[in-house]
This record gives structure tokens, sequence and C-alpha cells, in this order.
């Protein structure tokens, strides 16, 4: 049977060897579940306890805040997924790795077909995920470092910041969704 990670990495990439093999082959279901509006408690294993997320919308820190941005996704989009991807890792440090994630996304909302192309960046200490990035068109972030006036790049930052304060309150503060029993 063949591994449809492996089938999509790219060539010329760096392993980062976990225990299991390439730290990605770990990873990437949780992430493909994040972004298919399928996760479970267990796909935010994955993230260190302070460690965060940021797409030019929102800005969340701690795995609370980071359920909230994808337990949101659902609620928004009638479908969400990624439907094409490679994959780069490389180390940076060591026991430090980054991996690169070039990938096609699916979106549907009110009925039209939203596609986009990202660069999904996650740095890496410890086998857990501490910084996870989604550059949509592959531009990096709108941030006080990425910008000319950083007063500009600062109130973006805020206004992701107040984007993931509001969409936390209305997730429930991080709750994951109760199953029913039946």
């Amino acid at each position: 049977m063949e591994d449809p990670i492996r089938e999509r990495q790219g060539k010329g990439t760096e392993d980062l060897k976990g225990s299991k093999g390439r730290l990605s082959d770990d990873i990437m279901p949780h992430i493909l579940n994040l972004y298919a509006s399928r996760a479970t408690p267990k796909d935010f294993e994955i993230y260190a306890p302070n460690a965060t997320f940021e797409d030019p919308l929102m800005r969340a820190h701690g795995v609370k805040q980071i359920k909230s941005s994808f337990y949101s996704v659902a609620k928004v989009f009638s479908e969400s997924r990624i439907v094409d991807y490679s994959i780069e890792e490389k180390w940076i440090a060591p026991g430090v790795g980054e991996i690169l994630i070039d990938n096609k996304q699916h979106y549907k909302l009110l009925g039209k077909d939203i596609d986009l192309t990202t660069l999904i960046t996650l740095q890496i200490e410890g086998g857990k995920v501490t910084r996870h990035e989604d550059w949509w068109h592959k531009k990096p972030l709108r941030n006080r470092e990425t910008v000319r006036l950083p007063l500009l790049g600062r109130l973006a930052e805020i206004t992701r910041r107040g984007s993931m304060f509001m969409t936390h309150a209305l997730m429930g503060f991080g709750k994951d969704p109760t199953t029913s029993t039946s």
C-alpha cells in the first residue's frame, strides 16, 4: 500500500528523523484533520503548551486558542481541506526543526468554492509544534518585522489578536466539542 505522505514529498528534502522515521509522518495526519474540520482532541497533542498559530486573520497563543481557531473553521465553511501538498523538512539547530508544507487548500463558503495556495511552516522542538504559521498566497504575515512601518505591522498583530479573542470566546474558550454517545 502506498503512503500518500511519502508519495507527495519533494525531492532533495532533509529528513528530521524521529523514533518512527520522518517527523512529518507523525504530524501530517493531524494537520490534515485540522484543516479538514475533523479535528479531535488528540490532533492537538502535536502542539507544545505555549505554541502559537498565526494566519492573516488570527494570532493564537496556547493550545486552547489554537483549538478555537480550528474548531471555528467548520462553523464558517461547509467544506475545508488540504487537497495537495509537498513537504520539506530541515534541521535548524540540534533538536530544533522546521517542516514546510507547500499546499493547496479548498474551502466552500455559501456555496462558493475558494481555493488558496499557502505555505504552512511548523517550528518543531522536542517533537512538538511550537509555532504554526499559514502564509496565504505564500506571502509572509504582516507584522512589525515584515512591513516598512513597524507601527502598521503592530496594528496588524493587534487586529489578529482581537479576532482570535472573539473567536475564542465564541468557541467556548477552547473546549473540545462534546460527542454524543447514542
